[in-house]
């Protein structure tokens, strides 16, 4: 009897410990079994970005650029030939004004150079005279001589005094001639359409024989020299061997002017001919007719206007214009292929120009990476990220699209 009520406290001591244990055990696989099942999740790739441009390629006129100054085709001083008082200017004779060929700009007092050509008119007239006197005594020393009536020297001395006579008749001539002259050069005459830079002459003045009155400058062309680098001479159809005026390229001048972009158009006539051994450049020469009359709606082609010049080169076949940037050693780009892999490609860069280049061996519709990144990423798969399309080829940022 002491022996089960022993083993009865000794149950009831442990039986406590044994049911929370046992309670505790079927709560946690309770729990377990009512878990909710989480289902593996695939993680995506994520693909590095690159900036890319699409590809137009055609046929492409190449057009080189340059920069000058416009310049009058000719200037020249109006000099003053005779010396005297001014008695009259033109009222177009100032700086800025323009005038036609053959007006009288200045007017030298007529005065002494008309009373000149009397002078010389009346040495000729006894000249004459005295010409006709001889030529009569000749004659009658001629007829003596040939019925042996008179004498050889009276014959020769007849004849030295006509050939005197003679003389004195070109002399008076010329200077009759000279006097005239000096007489019309009392008027300054325009020897072209043109328009006055500077003048320093005002009536009442007096000029002297060489004297500068004037720069003026012809409005019929102007001129602007273009230097261009010996490499572009390549995309231009010229023969630098031909003689002046034998060129005829096509020119847009563009500059800035009043406020606004302005273009006129012009043409390459000349070569100067020379490298520049230092600058590697040559000069050539653009004519523009009629600068200051231009179109309606053009402004005048103004003398010393700096202007930009886009000369009309050779037209080639199956050319694409990328961003520079799109270059990668060895002359070749790397496309996005239609699994979104970069693929090196091969091609024949043309011209480069600034940010631009020109390149063949691409077909329109390729997409090309424009970040030199595209050489660790070789192979991979990408995400295109069109900063850059083909109708804004020159690189220019658009709002970034994805392909």
């Amino acid at each position: 009897m002491g022996r089960v009520m022993r083993f009865l406290a000794a149950l009831r001591r442990h039986v406590g410990p044994v049911a929370v244990a046992l309670g505790a055990i079927f709560l946690a696989a309770l729990i377990m079994a009512t878990a909710p099942r989480l289902e593996p999740e695939v993680v995506a790739e994520t693909l590095p970005s690159v900036p890319v441009a699409e590809v137009t390629s055609g046929p492409m006129r190449m057009v080189v650029n340059a920069f000058g100054t416009v310049l009058p085709k000719t200037e020249s001083r109006l000099v003053a030939e005779v010396a005297g008082r001014v008695v009259a200017v033109a009222d177009t004779m100032v700086s800025g004004g323009f005038f036609r060929k053959d007006d009288v700009l200045v007017e030298i007092e007529r005065v002494d150079y008309a009373v000149g050509v009397a002078q010389s008119q009346a040495r000729l007239k006894s000249a004459l005279s005295e010409l006709e006197s001889a030529e009569r005594a000749y004659a009658r020393q001629e007829e003596l001589a040939a019925t042996q009536a008179g004498s050889e020297s009276k014959k020769d001395d007849a004849r030295n005094r006509l050939l005197v006579a003679r003389a004195s008749v070109d002399e008076a001539r010329v200077l009759l001639r000279r006097a005239e002259r000096d007489l019309e050069r009392t008027r300054l005459v325009a020897p072209y359409d043109g328009r006055v830079r500077s003048e320093s002459v005002d009536p009442g003045q007096f000029v002297s024989r060489g004297e500068t009155v004037a720069s003026m400058y012809s409005v019929d062309f102007a001129e602007v020299r273009l230097p261009v680098h010996d490499d572009d001479l390549a995309f231009l159809p010229l023969d630098l061997g031909q003689g002046a005026g034998n060129l005829a390229l096509d020119v847009t001048l563009v500059a800035r002017f009043a406020g606004r972009e302005h273009s006129w158009r012009a043409s390459i006539r000349r070569s100067e001919g020379e490298l520049d051994p230092k600058t590697k450049m040559v000069n050539l020469v653009a004519e523009v007719e009629a600068p200051y009359a231009q179109p309606q709606g053009t402004p005048p082609l103004i003398i010393g206007l700096f202007v930009e010049a886009e000369i009309a080169g050779h037209e080639m076949d199956d050319i694409a214009m990328l961003p520079r940037s799109a270059l990668q050693a060895g002359d070749s780009v790397y496309l996005v292929d239609t699994e979104q892999r970069l693929v090196r490609q091969e091609v024949d860069v043309v011209r480069i120009v600034g940010e631009d280049a020109y390149v063949g061996g691409l077909a329109s519709g390729d997409v090309v990476c424009t970040d030199t990144v595209a050489r660790v990423l070789e192979g991979r798969r990408v995400r295109a990220m069109r900063a850059v399309s083909a109708a804004n080829a020159r690189g220019l940022a658009t709002a970034p699209t994805y392909l």
